[in-house]
C-alpha cells in the first residue's frame, strides 16, 4: 500500500541520415510555427548563420521540454502528437479573450504514482503486482502564462491539504482527487481555490526519469549525507553528486527524510533525526530541482529544439495531456516564452496550518498527516500568482460582487454555542445581506469553515469568493448546491478556526468561543482571530527558503550553489 490519504475500499538519437539537421535562429522557429499550424512554406533545412541563443533556464522543465521539442519539422511534429496520450479532461476553461487577463493560461501539472500505468514495470518504484496499485498526486503544481507581460508564475499545492470537493463523495486531501481521474482534480482546484484550469499535463515516473536520463543526467550538491526509506535515496557522501532518472526521481519523492547533521556521529541512516514539515519540506526542494534540471537543459538540450529527438522521443510516448491542447497551441506557446529566464520566475506554495496530531479524524474516519487552509494568506498568494488584485473574480475575470448583493445563510458547524448567529451579525456589519442562520453536524474537533455556493456560474461563484474573502483562519471554498439554505446565495458552515474581518474602522471584539472571535454589534467593530486550542500550526510562508541538508544546485567547478 502506498503512502498518501486513505482510501474508500481500497533513447534514440537523432536521425543519420544524410540531411543535415536543421538549426533556427529566432526568426527560423517562427517560421517553423507558422508551417506547423499551416501558413508559410517550409524551412530549408540548411543551418542560418546565427544561432538560436540558449535562454539561461528553461521554464518548467518537466512540461514544457515537450512543449519545446513537438516544435520540431511538420512531419516530426505530426509524428510525436501522436506519440503523446490525449487525455478526455473535463472542466477546462477556455483563456480569456478580453481584459486584463486577456491570453493568460494556468496549466496543471501534475505528477502521478500510477505504477499500473507504466509500460514496464519497475521495482525501484514499486510494484502493480504486488499491490502498490495507488493512484494519487506526489506533485500538483500549476504554471501561470501571461504573454502581455512576458511572464511566468508557478504555485504548488500541498498534497496533503484537506479539502470539502476532493472527490464527488465528500472531502479528502487533494492528493486524492486523482484517483477518480484528472477532471475531478480540475474541478476541486476550480471550485475550492477560483483558479481556473486551461490545460492539464500528468507526468508519471518514468516520463520524469527519461527527462534526466535523455540529459545524461543531473548534477545536485549534498552539503549533508540523506536518507528516506520511502523513496529509496539513500546519498551517504557529501558534495557535487551526478544523478540519473531514478535517482534524481528518489530526490523530488523525498518526504520522509532524514539527515546526518551535525553532532550525528552514528552511520546508521536509520537513527539520523527526520526533518519536519515532509509534504511541505518536498515541495521547496521540488522548485530547488527545477532550477538545477532547467540549468542542464539549457545546457545540453533545446539549445536547438529541433535536433534533440533523444530527448523529446525518449519522454512523448509516456507523456499524457488534455484533449484540448494541440500541437499548434503549444507552438505557440514555445514562441511566447522561449525567451524567458525561469530563473527569476516566481515560485509560490500555498500557505496551510499543519495538523501537529499526524491523525486527523473527519466523520468518523482518520485521514492521517493533514493541512488546513488558511483563507487569508492563500487568497493574497493566490492572487499573487495570478497577477490580479484583491477585488477581482479570479475564476471568471471582473470584480468581486457589492456585499450588499450577497445573501448569506449561516450554520454552525462546530457545536460552538451561538456561533451561527454572531457570524451572522459580523457578516451583516460587513454589508452582507443575511438569510438565516441554522446548525449542522459538527464533522469532528477540528474543522474547516466551508463557503458553499450552488452553481459554478460567474454570479455565484464570485459571491462566495466576496463572503471567503471577508473570512481569514481555516476558510475554504466548495460548490454544493445541497449545502444552500433559507434561499441564500452562499451558505457558510462554520468551523473550528476561523474569524470574520474587522470592518474599516471598529473598536471592539467579541469571542465565541471555539478559537473563533467574530463581531457582534455595529459597523465600527473588529475582529481577530484566536486559534488557542488548535491542533494545527501556525501557516506556512509562500517561500521558504533551502535547509541546511536539503540537496541544491552545483557550480560549474563541483562546489556548492546557490
Amino acid at each position: 500500500m502506498i503512502e498518501g490519504s486513505p482510501r474508500p475500499g481500497t533513447s534514440p538519437g537523432a536521425g543519420k541520415n544524410d540531411v543535415r539537421e536543421p538549426t533556427f535562429d529566432e526568426t527560423g522557429l517562427q517560421k517553423l510555427g507558422d508551417q506547423i499550424r499551416g501558413r508559410g512554406k517550409p524551412p530549408s533545412h540548411r543551418a542560418p548563420k546565427r544561432r538560436y541563443r540558449k535562454t539561461k533556464r528553461v521554464l518548467l522543465t518537466l512540461a514544457i521540454v515537450i512543449v519545446v521539442g513537438v516544435a520540431g519539422t511538420a512531419g516530426y511534429g505530426f509524428y510525436l502528437s501522436h506519440k503523446i496520450h490525449r487525455i478526455d479532461v473535463k472542466g477546462l476553461i477556455d483563456s480569456p479573450t478580453s481584459g486584463a487577463d486577456a491570453g493568460t493560461e494556468n496549466i496543471l501539472m501534475v505528477g502521478s504514482t500510477d505504477r499500473c500505468a507504466l509500460t514496464v514495470q519497475n521495482p525501484a518504484y514499486g510494484l502493480c503486482s504486488q499491490g502498490v496499485n495507488g493512484i494519487n498526486s506526489d506533485v500538483v503544481m500549476i504554471l501561470h502564462l501571461d504573454p502581455k507581460k512576458h511572464s511566468v508564475s508557478i504555485l504548488s499545492i500541498p498534497r496533503d491539504l484537506f479539502v470539502p470537493n476532493a472527490r464527488t463523495t465528500g472531502a479528502n486531501k487533494i492528493d486524492a482527487a486523482l484517483f477518480q481521474g484528472p477532471s475531478q482534480l480540475v474541478a476541486a482546484i476550480e471550485q475550492d481555490f477560483g483558479i481556473p484550469i486551461q490545460h492539464y499535463v500528468v507526468l508519471n515516473f518514468d516520463t520524469f526519469a527519461n527527462v534526466v536520463n535523455s540529459l545524461g543526467g543531473v548534477r545536485m550538491y549534498f552539503p549533508m549525507p540523506v536518507f528516506d526509506a520511502y523513496s529509496g535515496l539513500k546519498q551517504l557522501t557529501t558534495g557535487c553528486i551526478p544523478l540519473d532518472g531514478i535517482h534524481a526521481l528518489q530526490v523530488v519523492r523525498a518526504r520522509h527524510l532524514q539527515y546526518q547533521g551535525p553532532g550525528v556521529t552514528t552511520s546508521n541512516p536509520a537513527y539520523w533525526p527526520f526533518e519536519n514539515s515532509s509534504d511541505l519540506a518536498r515541495i521547496r526542494r521540488d522548485h530547488e530541482f527545477l532550477r538545477v534540471l532547467g540549468t542542464a537543459v539549457a545546457k545540453n538540450g533545446l539549445s536547438n529544439p529541433l535536433t534533440d529527438t533523444r530527448l523529446v522521443g525518449g519522454v512523448a510516448s509516456q507523456l499524457s495531456v488534455d484533449s484540448k491542447f494541440s500541437i499548434h497551441a503549444m507552438v505557440d506557446l514555445v514562441l511566447n516564452f522561449r525567451g524567458v529566464n525561469a530563473g527569476s520566475a516566481p515560485q509560490y506554495t500555498l500557505p496551510v496550518a499543519i495538523d501537529q496530531t499526524g491523525s486527523y479524524t473527519y466523520k468518523g474516519g482518520s485521514y492521517g498527516a493533514v493541512e488546513f487552509p488558511v483563507a487569508a494568506q492563500d487568497q493574497q498568494v493566490i492572487r499573487q500568482f495570478l497577477g490580479v488584485n484583491a477585488t477581482t473574480d479570479t475564476m471568471h475575470g471582473g470584480q468581486l460582487p457589492d456585499p450588499s448583493t450577497v445573501t448569506v445563510s449561516v450554520m454552525n458547524g462546530s457545536g460552538t454555542y451561538n456561533q451561527a448567529t454572531t457570524t451572522s451579525d459580523a457578516l451583516s456589519a460587513l454589508g452582507f445581506k443575511m438569510a438565516g442562520v441554522g446548525d449542522s453536524a459538527p464533522v469532528g474537533t477540528q474543522s474547516e469553515t466551508v463557503v458553499y455556493y450552488a452553481h459554478m456560474t460567474s454570479a455565484d461563484e464570485a459571491a462566495a469568493q466576496a463572503v471567503a474573502s471577508s473570512l481569514s483562519g481555516a476558510v475554504i471554498m466548495a460548490l454544493d448546491p445541497t449545502q444552500i439554505t433559507d434561499g441564500a446565495r452562499v451558505t457558510v458552515v462554520t468551523g473550528s478556526q476561523f474569524s470574520v474581518n474587522p470592518p474599516a474602522s471598529g473598536a471592539t471584539a467579541t469571542t465565541t468561543g471555539g478559537g473563533v472571535t467574530t463581531s457582534t454589534s455595529a459597523p465600527t467593530t473588529t475582529t481577530s482571530t484566536t486559534s488557542a486550542n488548535s491542533a494545527f500550526q501556525a501557516p506556512s510562508a509562500a517561500v521558504t527558503p533551502l535547509q541546511p541538508w536539503d540537496p541544491r544546485s552545483c557550480t560549474a567547478s563541483g562546489g556548492e550553489g546557490p
